[in-house]
């Protein structure tokens, strides 16, 4: 039986989302009912969109005999998350034909590394780029050649493009092919340590870049609990992952096993045969909250509290943040993986992982179970399964039902927080978000006078002149998806970790972004209405108290109303991250986005 908090949120959601999802059911199944779309196309476009295929596949696609399965990836070779896609096409063309089908390659998605742009003017084209991927998805579906697709994803703002783009062809049966994290490393205390160090100027370059290089070492994704790994814990949970394939390493038989396996699997589910599972039909309702109650339950980037948004809205589903609210009170945290912890994902893995994870949610009525998933089964049953190579075979066996290192997989008799990892704030200086999963509970709670700065850059050097040796609440302003693009806000991580440790009390306050590594510090963070739009953090000034109680969600700063209300509001006076680094192509997007809560969004209205 579902738990009667998650019952009520759900039927919140469906009766919120009635007339949205009805429109988009519509236009998919509308879509869906010109099955198959290669059988529309004029002679001369078939023959161009089947030009460099073998005599027997353009036969067979002219025939309409066998199911084509598109390939959209984001594959590059500089980024190791997505440099093991590389080899992925021709697995799943050799698949696909073995199982009766064919597969091309058509397109790649852009992908770029938060990693990277960290602190950089790149950073700015970060959220941004999330809705040119859907975009550039869109574009490689749009020949019409199709009856399936596998996409093949790992990172920030690629994943949640991809289901954006995938849901705007919600009539293609779907499956996401994951590459897998690179084996552990530096460990990720060790490199915050030495991180801590630097900012402090006790250690030097080259002690940073040996650390650095030791932790991020291969191919693979990062291994820490970022929005990267919280993507593949989503995916999952939402029935679009053949079942415990998330964090399967890649370069090794399994993974590649899991990636043909993932073709053949989509063939089963095309128009062209009895089991049809579009993936409009397959993200629903139930499928978002699973995805939710995944994130509260490990602790996982407060960036899907923007980006779920907006995948829900691709599919006609409306939440919103007293959604992830309401069931973080009844959804316990039960992972600790760095930045919650010191484990990271493959440590997860090996204690159970995903196939645990479900089985506890399940067993205690904290996630639907009666959804339509890309899994054998159909729901979500084989999900506590975990794969495994037995003779060169691909089975999936029963996968352990107690945590094999409690220390890194709780449960819910014994959580590691009764609560789970993402509360809503809200007070005189608007609502947000804040990620306590990671924070200890005598920091959650801090009083302290203002220091208001408009750029990241300001902070560090603030702190390096030592004016920041005290009691604070760092208030960083202008940095929504309006101002500049709400770029994620690293750099002053280290800094705010030194000062904590120095016994002060800190917490930092922002319209911007701080993402799945969010760490030790108090924050409330994607404050709306951002700054641009007349947030009352244009009317704080140096020296106000503020008061932040991450643990009741309450956020005001300590300012007579009639004051308050009597200021004059800041406005933006640098727009030097407008320019360059290619962020002038991006003004559109900047003039179009809508807020953080309804998923910054630049595109489509199913309203």
């Amino acid at each position: 039986m579902v738990h009667a908090v998650l019952d009520a949120v759900t039927k919140d959601v469906i009766e919120r989302s009635k007339k949205t999802r009805e429109t988009y059911l519509q236009r998919i199944d509308e879509a869906a009912s010109k099955k198959p779309h290669r059988g529309m196309l004029a002679c001369g476009n078939l023959a161009h969109g089947f030009a460099a295929c073998s005599a027997t596949e353009k036969a067979d696609l002219a025939a309409d005999k066998k199911a084509n399965i598109a390939i959209i990836s984001s594959y590059n070779d500089m980024l190791s998350a997505h440099q093991p896609f590389e080899t992925f096409p021709a697995i799943i063309k050799e698949a696909a034909t073995q199982a009766g089908g064919v597969a091309q390659f058509a397109g790649g998605v852009p992908a770029m590394c938060d990693g990277i742009t960290q602190g950089q003017p790149g950073m700015d084209l970060s959220l941004f780029s999330r809705d040119v991927i859907a975009m550039s998805t869109a574009i490689g579906l749009s020949h019409n050649m199709f009856d399936a697709a596998l996409y093949l994803g790992v990172c920030d703002k690629i994943v949640p493009g991809l289901l954006i783009g995938a849901l705007s062809f919600g009539h293609l049966p779907s499956v996401f092919v994951p590459a897998g994290p690179m084996p552990s490393g530096l460990p990720n205390k060790e490199k915050v340590r030495i991180r801590q160090l630097y900012a402090e100027g006790k250690v030097g370059r080259d002690e940073l870049l040996k650390a650095e290089s030791e932790s991020y070492h291969s191919p693979g994704t990062c291994t820490f609990y970022g929005t990267a790994n919280s993507n593949q814990m989503m995916v999952e949970m939402m029935g679009l992952h053949l079942p415990g394939s998330s964090f399967i390493n890649p370069n090794t038989p399994l993974r590649d096993a899991l990636t043909a396996e993932a073709a053949k699997q989509v063939l089963k589910f095309t128009a062209m045969g009895d089991d049809y599972r579009p993936i409009g039909h397959v993200i629903n309702e139930k499928a978002i909250l699973n995805a939710l109650i995944g994130l509260l339950a490990t602790g996982g980037s407060t960036n899907h509290t923007i980006h779920l948004v907006a995948i829900a809205r691709a599919a006609g589903v409306i939440i919103n943040w007293d959604d992830f609210d309401r069931l973080s009170k009844v959804i316990p945290l039960l992972t600790r993986i760095y930045p919650n912890g010191s484990a990271d994902v493959n440590h997860f893995n090996a204690a159970g992982g995903m196939g645990l994870l479900i089985r506890e949610l399940s067993k205690h009525g904290l996630m639907h179970e009666d959804i339509i998933t890309i899994g054998n089964d159909r729901g979500m049953k084989q999900y506590t399964q975990e794969p495994k190579l037995i003779d060169n075979q691909l089975v999936w066996e029963e996968g352990t039902e107690v945590s094999l290192d409690p220390t890194v997989v709780g449960s819910v008799e014994k959580p590691f927080a009764s609560t789970g990892g993402l509360h809503l704030i809200k007070g005189n200086l608007g609502r947000g978000v804040s990620k306590i999963s990671a924070v200890d509970p005598e920091h959650q709670v801090v009083e302290a006078p203002a220091a208001v700065f408009d750029d990241q850059n300001d902070v560090v050097d603030a702190f390096k002149r030592g004016e920041l040796d005290r009691d604070v609440v760092v208030v960083l302003r202008f940095q929504g998806p309006k101002a500049n693009g709400m770029p994620e806000l690293h750099k002053v991580t280290p800094p705010l970790g030194v000062l904590m440790d120095r016994g002060f009390k800190v917490a930092l306050i922002t319209d911007g972004r701080m993402s799945g590594a969010s760490g030790k510090v108090a924050s409330a963070i994607h404050l709306s209405p951002e700054c641009v739009d007349g947030s009352m953090l244009t009317k704080v000034r140096d020296g106000d108290l503020i008061r932040l109680n991450t643990q009741t969600g309450e956020l005001n700063v300590l300012v007579d109303e009639d004051e308050l209300n009597s200021r004059v509001a800041c406005v933006m006076a640098n727009t030097e991250h407008h320019y360059g680094c290619g962020r002038e192509l991006f003004d559109s997007f900047r003039r179009a986005v809508s807020t953080a809560e309804t998923g910054a969004i630049n595109m489509f209205n199913n309203e």
